[in-house]
């Protein structure tokens, strides 16, 4: 057994190229072969956001605090609150994010495939995020 105490595992800056606004990220735990699931605390600030995204095995998203956004490609965007649960299926395109008002952290878990958790394209537009839930 592995026990990471809280705090033990520095925060990270949300990196620009894949996140619009001030995001951090709380590393909970890393997989190592042959795990593949990795999962982190991510807090967006108002006004944040992912960039558009696909998982090669999808993703569970935990919203554990504060009022967010999130859209699947082709929908509407929907209004997501602390306890509720986000299932993104393998190569779904989706992004998530604050509210324009309000901050939203939730944790994402995931699974690599070949060592990828993740696939990033390219970032959500002003247009596309303010154009809020239907």
């Amino acid at each position: 057994m592995l026990l990471k105490r809280a705090g033990s595992q520095a925060s990270q800056k949300g990196p620009e190229g894949y996140f619009t606004g001030t995001v951090r990220i709380d590393p909970l735990h890393s997989a190592t072969d042959p795990a593949r699931v990795s999962c982190a605390n991510v807090t967006f600030e108002p006004g944040a956001r992912s960039a558009w995204h696909t998982h090669p095995l999808g993703q569970i998203l935990v919203v554990t605090a504060g009022c967010g956004w999130t859209q699947c490609e082709g929908e509407p965007i929907v209004e997501i609150r602390a306890g509720d649960v986000i299932w993104c299926p393998p190569g779904h395109k989706h992004w998530h994010g604050a509210t324009p008002t309000t901050a939203m952290t939730h944790m994402a878990i995931q699974e690599s495939l070949d060592g990828k958790a993740v696939n990033w394209l390219e970032k959500v537009t002003d247009e596309e995020y303010l154009g809020g839930p239907a």
